[in-house]
């Protein structure tokens, strides 16, 4: 850490939720930031930093930021606060938790986290020790990738993908439900070498994203209908003896079935779901199959809804069909986060720790607060890295779990966010330049130090430093609840290279002095499944999942209607248009809303609506409307355009209550039901009506 007037360069990490994990360099001068950039040398940064983080020191030195400990002295959500120390603040803390323990036991306390910073140890270990040894409630993090990591494990059976560089060697390139020019920019560079040299490039997308416009061909399915989309592409292939049936017999468990399943999805019944024609889908088909290499690339966007686990099971049957798993440049590009997988002992000493009493959905946390979980109910709530008022599910049944009055709430933050409001205590948090971690991209295959570049603004402090206090507070003497941060990440990274090839000769000592380690692959590994080994039960590609059909499930890939359509078909409601909440370009989720600048450059919160929607509404562009579900409602500025088709409206997420109009964004809209598979979240299965807003 840099104290001296000297300037030094200290190497660093992006943390938040992105595949790119941008390596940093922050140049400070008298122990104060003074410069941050990209890693010009870096791999995959390459000396450019996207636009959300590019002013990270405006976060930092924000005149917002939380210096001190506050406790609540006024009504929930009045943002009356008082200072208090550290001492009373974590003696108040531990007091209520034991007086909480012993009357409902542990499992009346819920830790709620997710992804707000991104890193071994302010997120995975400081997410297993303290709860675990306290017996407090599990929580599903089933918000963002749950359903796709499902699928994939009962798919492919590991989350493996090439680097971003492998695209040069693609000819092909279906980019499905993702934005990567908006959620993983790093890699466009790399994709328009690709497009320079001849590849092709699809965007399966219904909104005509920043990467769509770029590509060579752009078709828009009906949101929610990628599996019906998909299945018709592998019904082609199969009816024009386009698949590789050799390949299939050797590698795969299924195709067979798979084939028989995809015949119920010949393409004008798939055009007539999808919105999508069907020599549109006959054509494409041909070009995926006759096309070598063909990288299909996608994210996290296209299954949240409720057939989203089926959808995502899908996707990954399509590469296995023609024999594109294995080579270089072809495939599935989704996630690298599998290759490195931590010990799941050293992270959280499980066998020293009572079983997890019960786990809670995230997606269901407004339910669990007003009476959906009982015995216990949820008594205290611990929120950090996570803005659940501002990111979550049907936020307004959050909100009314927050105000009650025996819910005993501790916000860990740097900022008062939208949940922080509701808090009872609020504790100020260290940000990535304040504190070391370790981190592991799930979109390239380095590992990345950060060194803590400048000491802690204020008192604030970070995750694991919070938790080690707490500990102290509530009598736990476990060594591994107090270690230092780097004998913590020492622990999990000699643990975990025991036992993982890919992390052969990487050391705390090389991370430290190196900053960014490549993982170690092999000749015979570096091509994602080149041996074509898969680590399922069978060793094969398992398009048929007898896991899956042994847990009650279907064991192939269907398209299934999200269930809030058919009801509002049901009910004669016609007038509905299918809400899109996905990625903001200028903020991660609800990271970086509060910014001023880039709140200016994402504008006001906006609903995006085709023409013929606008007009049969009677709104026109740039005026307030209200969008509105069965959960709840908000108002936001009409964009009318074209970029979205009929039928469809889109929203991005990530603007926070306080400041969008009345008070509400839109995920007082979104439904908090569940999804297929794993617990997943299904923003996307959102049937609203819009109309002109009522001024007050």
């Amino acid at each position: 850490m840099a104290t001296s007037s000297a300037r030094t360069r200290v190497r660093g990490a992006c943390p938040h939720d992105c595949p790119d994990t941008c390596a940093t360099i922050t140049e400070v001068q008298g122990g104060r930031a003074v410069r941050f950039y990209a890693d010009p040398e870096h791999p995959v940064t390459r000396g450019w930093l996207c636009a959300k983080v590019r002013p990270y020191l405006e976060r930092v030195y924000s005149p917002d930021r939380l210096l001190y400990p506050l406790r609540r002295v006024g009504p929930r959500g009045a943002g009356r606060w008082e200072r208090v120390s550290w001492d009373e603040a974590i003696g108040e803390i531990a007091a209520r938790w034991k007086a909480i323990i012993a009357e409902y036991g542990p499992a009346a306390i819920l830790p709620y986290s997710y992804s707000g910073t991104l890193g071994l140890l302010q997120t995975a270990i400081t997410d297993a020790r303290l709860w675990g040894r306290m017996g407090a409630s599990g929580l599903e993090r089933a918000i963002c990738c749950a359903g796709a990591h499902a699928a994939v494990a009962a798919t492919l059976g590991a989350r493996h993908s090439a680097d971003y560089a492998d695209v040069r060697h693609s000819r092909l390139v279906l980019i499905w439900g993702h934005n990567p020019a908006s959620t993983g920019p790093h890699f466009m560079p790399f994709l328009r070498e690709a497009q320079k040299a001849g590849t092709y490039v699809v965007v399966i997308d219904p909104r005509r994203t920043l990467t769509a416009r770029s590509a060579d061909e752009h078709i828009q399915p009906r949101p929610a209908t990628d599996a019906a989309l998909a299945l018709a592409l592998i019904h082609v292939i199969f009816a024009e003896n386009l698949h590789d049936e050799p390949w299939l017999e050797a590698n795969s468990v299924g195709w067979r079935e798979l084939r028989a399943r995809a015949a119920e999805y010949p393409p004008a019944r798939a055009a007539a779901i999808t919105g999508v024609p069907a020599e549109t889908i006959i054509g494409l088909a041909r070009r995926y199959a006759t096309t070598r290499p063909a990288l299909l690339k996608t994210a996290d966007g296209v299954q949240r809804h409720q057939n989203g686990g089926q959808t995502f099971r899908a996707l990954l049957c399509l590469p296995a069909v023609v024999g594109q798993y294995g080579v270089r440049g072809g495939g599935l590009g989704y996630s690298t986060g599998g290759y490195a997988l931590w010990d799941g002992e050293a992270l959280g000493h499980a066998s020293e720790c009572q079983p997890v009493p019960r786990f809670v959905n995230m997606n269901r946390l407004g339910a669990a607060l007003t009476g959906e979980v009982q015995n216990p109910p949820i008594k205290s709530l611990f929120v950090y890295c996570a803005n659940p008022v501002g990111s979550s599910p049907n936020a307004g049944l959050i909100v009314e779990g927050l105000k009650r009055d025996d819910l005993f709430t501790v916000v860990h933050e740097q900022f008062l966010t939208d949940t922080a409001d509701y808090a009872d205590i609020v504790l100020p948090a260290t940000s990535q330049l304040e504190h070391v971690d370790l981190h592991r991209p799930y979109g390239h295959r380095h590992l990345q130090y950060n060194h803590a570049a400048i000491p802690p603004l204020g008192e604030c402090k970070s995750n694991w430093d919070v938790s080690r206090l707490l500990a102290t507070a509530m009598g736990y003497s476990e060594p591994w609840l107090h270690e230092s941060a780097e004998e913590a990440i020492r622990g999990v990274l000699d643990a975990s290279r025991e036992r993982i090839p890919y992390l052969q000769g990487i050391t705390l000592e090389r991370l430290q002095a190196e900053g960014t380690v490549p993982l170690h692959f092999t000749p015979e590994t570096e091509v994602p499944f080149a041996d074509l080994r898969f680590p399922t039960p069978s060793g094969k590609v398992e398009l048929f999942s007898a896991a899956m059909a042994a847990r009650g499930l279907d064991p192939l890939p269907h398209y299934e209607e999200p269930a809030e359509f058919a009801a509002a078909r049901a009910r004669g409601e016609h007038d509905g248009l299918v809400l899109i909440s996905g990625a903001s370009h200028h903020f991660v989720s609800s990271s970086m809303a509060n910014q001023p600048s880039l709140q200016r450059k994402e504008g006001e919160p906006f609903v995006e609506l085709n023409p013929a929607d606008a007009a049969a509404r009677g709104i026109a562009d740039g005026t307030m409307v209200r969008v509105e579900s069965r959960r709840g409602w908000c108002e936001l500025r009409a964009v009318v355009t074209d970029d979205v088709p009929p039928g469809t409206a889109v929203a991005p997420k990530g603007p926070w209550a306080k400041y969008s109009r009345r008070g509400r964004n839109v995920n007082w809209t979104t439904p908090d039901a569940l999804a297929d598979l794993a617990g997943q979240s299904t923003f996307h299965s959102n049937m609203v009506r819009v109309r002109p807003a009522v001024e007050a």
